[in-house]
């Protein structure tokens, strides 16, 4: 609706209003009003010309959304300059009829425009304003009486009259006002304090001239709001309290008991005025205030409806957060690690983006607004400010294109192109393929191709080799970089703190809130080892069969050489002394990885073995696990997962001893800190190697039985969303092709974990190839950390294999014998690492040394090419370490 009056202001004196308004000044200035209690108003007006645009531009882009600024420019010559004010956040211009002919062409909003009239008699006005429906304005009235005339044959339902005055009195003024025209008043010439300055035209007088009540008391309902809109309560006021009210720039009511009722004053909860304005039929007020303290409500609510919901209730208890988040809580880590919060932005972005159904959307974009409003209250922006600035947005005339940015549009046009690979189609080459996320619902697209739950399908023959190497692509891991800043401070906090910090850590992430020790000591009580029967049976037919293999890795002796007479060379092994045992939680109970890590480890000999391993909420570790430590001879068990867990082994803490290497599986935290300490000479630490999701890939020919095939299959898609199952199929038919796809349906959606499921068959694939060559030679160029061959004459076919991390034969070796009671040990590289770095194995638990031993003959025999070469070197010390010894020059 149209404001009650504009305070007219010199466009000269903007710098100066600016200027005041962030220091908040009440002081009366040049401007007469201060730029606070003009805010209080909401507009203002300025006769701005060729010379201020740069300045009036200026001020609208630093006040956007704080005054709805009405701009007189009836000397600016240009258009596009009106249009440049416009595009800046004036909320209307007044212009000429040349400006306003010209403007219609340029498809400006004719309701943010105001012609000037040419002149102010009557005839003038009517002919000047025929044809058109735009506001009109009349410029230094003398007559009032005239114009008063006018305006009641006019009638009210017409466009908005603003009205400037060559001699400006109070009287004049609201008479006009009355009239529902709209005053334009010098600034100067106003007051918000009209004890002090009697002379002055009252603000509050202006404000009310039309403000009506059908109340006994004459008093006016008003609806107090904050400025996102909420209604905090409802109170009354009178002329004299409104004008307190903008004397103060404070919530100031009447008390039908009491008076005026300076809100908060005996409480605290004070109000900070915002802006103050009549309705449509100027019978109710309302105030926009900044509400301080409790609340509104004298029940200490933040209004008299209840609490804030929404968008305002999470403001409300970030902006708490900020200002006394409990220690080691998730927003205050949020709060203090930028990096963090970028990365989960990020990530709820892509999120958002990929979501399909409504629910799905909801949920991601709740997750979104959260994260995106924990960084504005980091940075003190808050709601109103955002809103203000999509309110500035929403009047923007210029229009840009609006196309992403290339980077962003590429990301875009990978992520739609990659989920459309079938049979016959070319996907878009991506750098990056995003793992897929747990369906959210039924209605979840994840792993489902026309209907079923099946993998995509490509025949080697009919594409390209960047087309297979694309499809090949493992789904991309979150930055290293990033992942490392998060894992940091927590590695720093355990290395400076550590068993306070690890036990917050574990009360944080594990939920194990009752835990009150770090670490459980060997020898572990009977009662946390209660098993059944038959699962500490099969536990110990595991441990036997691994700890078998691996004794058999030992070196029965030294090896020895003599490489020339009276030279021996030697080499012998011992144990790495102490070595900490990192096994998951997560989604699964894992005795196997405890045994697969801790049977070596005690046959390799070493003194100390630790276990770490996340505990469950009740703060007890799975009593498999401890079973399976105990078992191995495992000196303690750690009661931590991910980076802290790490810390903790390498840096040792007031209960944890530290250990010389790290070996085990994780997720991308786990994995990072492992990185992050082997690289840090104060740890003085190894691990293994890096490891990513588990995955699998199967080569079947027509002699493989498709059950056998998609059972081997969904036993690594279970594990992770992450992880990734290939089957290259060699020279099958449609039909054996189609038997094993109609299988991986019928079982997958029996799993318990289906969803997980569906995520990791969003980015697995089948590739149907000729011939058992070229199987092998994709498999190979993957490197898979599992490679099972289901084909004919399977033991000859190993000698095919270059990279894998351990290798299933026949139709009878399914993957899973592996992972738990074979004997081969199932802690393997993954992520392509296969062709870098060997599984877990005795030889992980062992260092090598070597010797050398020689005979006054074995010196004289090699000492001349020893002091050559030092000499060639110039390490003249070198050289006579030896012709000392042979009494040589």
């Amino acid at each position: 609706m149209a404001p009650a009056f504009l305070a007219a202001i010199d466009p000269a004196t903007f710098a100066q209003s600016q200027s005041q308004s962030q220091s908040q000044s009440q002081s009366q200035s040049q401007l007469g009003l201060s730029p606070q209690a003009l805010s209080f108003v909401g507009h203002v007006f300025a006769q701005v010309a060729d010379s201020t645009v740069d300045q009036t531009l200026a001020h609208l882009q630093q006040s956007v959304g704080r005054l709805a600024s009405y701009l007189g420019v009836a000397d600016v010559s240009s258009a596009d300059d009106v249009v440049s004010l416009l595009d800046a956040g004036a909320a209307k211009v007044f212009v000429t009829r040349t400006q306003l002919d010209a403007l219609k062409a340029k498809s400006i909003d004719q309701d943010r425009l105001v012609l000037c009239l040419p002149g102010n008699s009557r005839d003038e006005i009517i002919n000047a304003i025929a044809g058109t429906q735009v506001d009109i304005y009349a410029h230094q009235i003398e007559d009032v009486a005239l114009l008063e005339a006018w305006l009641n044959e006019y009638g009210t339902d017409r466009p908005d009259v603003f009205v400037s005055f060559a001699t400006p009195e109070l009287d004049s003024v609201q008479r006009i006002a009355k009239l529902s025209a709209i005053p334009i008043v010098p600034a100067a010439a106003l007051t918000v304090d009209g004890q002090k300055e009697p002379s002055s035209i009252s603000v509050a007088k202006l404000v009310m001239a039309n403000a009506t009540s059908d109340r006994p008391d004459g008093l006016f309902t008003t609806l107090v709001t904050d400025e996102r809109g909420t209604a905090l309560g409802l109170v009354y006021s009178s002329e004299e309290s409104v004008a307190e009210s903008l004397r103060t720039g404070r919530g100031v009511y009447q008390s039908r008991k009491r008076g005026l009722w300076y809100k908060g004053e005996s409480s605290g909860d004070i109000q900070e005025l915002v802006s103050l304005a009549l309705d449509c039929d100027n019978d109710c007020l309302r105030f926009v205030v900044r509400q301080k303290g409790r609340g509104f409500c004298h029940l200490a609510t933040p209004t008299c409806f209840g609490q804030y919901s929404g968008l305002s209730k999470l403001q409300k208890t970030l902006q708490d957060r900020k200002d006394s988040a409990p220690e080691g809580s998730y927003t205050a880590r949020l709060f203090n690690d930028s990096q963090l919060l970028r990365a989960k932005i990020l990530e709820e972005a892509a999120e958002l983006c990929d979501a399909t159904t409504k629910e799905h959307i909801a949920f991601e974009a709740a997750d979104l607004f959260y994260f995106a409003l924990t960084k504005c209250v980091a940075a003190g922006v808050s709601l109103e400010d955002v809103e203000r600035n999509l309110d500035a947005k929403s009047i923007k005339v210029k229009r840009r294109q609006g196309d992403a940015k290339p980077a962003f549009a590429a990301q875009a046009a990978a992520a739609t192109n990659g989920t459309n690979g079938t049979s016959g189609t070319k996907p878009t080459e991506e750098k990056f393929k995003e793992a897929a996320s747990v369906p959210k619902s039924k209605d979840d697209s994840a792993g489902i191709k026309n209907g079923r739950i099946a993998m995509r399908r490509y025949i080697a023959a009919d594409e390209t080799s960047e087309t297979i190497a694309s499809v090949l692509q493992r789904p991309s891991q979150r930055s290293t970089d990033k992942i490392l800043e998060i894992c940091r401070p927590i590695i720093e906090n355990v290395k400076t703190n550590g068993d306070r910090a690890l036990l917050e850590y574990t009360h944080k992430f594990e939920k194990a809130t009752s835990l009150t020790s770090t670490i459980l000591k060997a020898p572990f009580p009977q009662e946390l080892m209660q098993l059944a029967p038959e699962t500490a049976k099969a536990i110990d037919v595991s441990f036997e069969n691994i700890r078998k293999f691996h004794a058999a890795q030992k070196e029965d002796k030294p090896l020895t050489v003599e490489t020339m007479p009276g030279v021996v060379c030697s080499r012998f092994a011992r144990p790495i002394e102490r070595v900490g045992l990192y096994v998951p939680g997560g989604t699964a109970v894992l005795p196997s990885t405890a045994l697969m890590l801790g049977v070596p480890a005690m046959v390799a000999g070493c003194k100390t073995l630790v276990i770490a391993t996340p505990p469950r909420s009740n703060g007890k570790v799975t009593p498999e696990v401890v079973y399976a430590a105990h078992k191995v001879g495992a000196s303690a068990i750690v009661l931590a997962g991910g980076a802290q867990a790490v810390a903790a082994m390498a840096y040792g803490t007031e209960s944890v001893p530290k250990v010389d290497k790290i070996l085990g599986p994780g997720n991308q935290f786990v994995t990072a800190a492992k990185m992050f300490v082997s690289n840090d000479t104060n740890a003085g630490v190894s691990i293994d190697m890096p490891a990513g999701p588990s995955e699998l890939l199967v080569v079947a020919d027509k002699t493989a039985d498709p059950a056998f095939v998609a059972s081997d299959l969904l036993s690594q898609a279970e594990h992770g969303v992450d992880s990734q199952v290939i089957l290259i199929a060699v020279g099958l038919s449609e039909t054996q092709l189609s038997a094993i796809e109609d299988e991986l349906h019928k079982q997958a959606v029996a799993l318990p974990r289906v969803d997980i499921v569906r995520g990791a068959i969003e980015h697995s694939i089948t590739l149907a190839v000729d011939d058992i060559q070229e199987a092998m030679r994709l498999s190979n160029e993957y490197a898979p950390e599992h490679l099972i061959l289901q084909v004919e004459d399977a033991e000859k076919v190993v000698d095919l294999v270059e990279n894998a991390g351990s290798v299933f034969v026949g139709h009878w070796t399914p993957e899973s014998v592996g992972d738990y009671s074979a004997g081969v040990n199932h802690s393997l590289p993954t992520y392509g690492y296969a062709k870098q770095y060997s599984g877990v194995n005795l030889g992980s638990y062992i260092k090598h040394i070597t010797s050398a031993n020689l005979t006054r003959q074995g010196l004289e025999n090699v000492g001349a090419a020893v002091m050559e070469l030092a000499r060639v070197e110039e390490l003249e010390a070198h050289r006579r370490a030896v012709s000392l010894r042979l009494g040589v020059a």
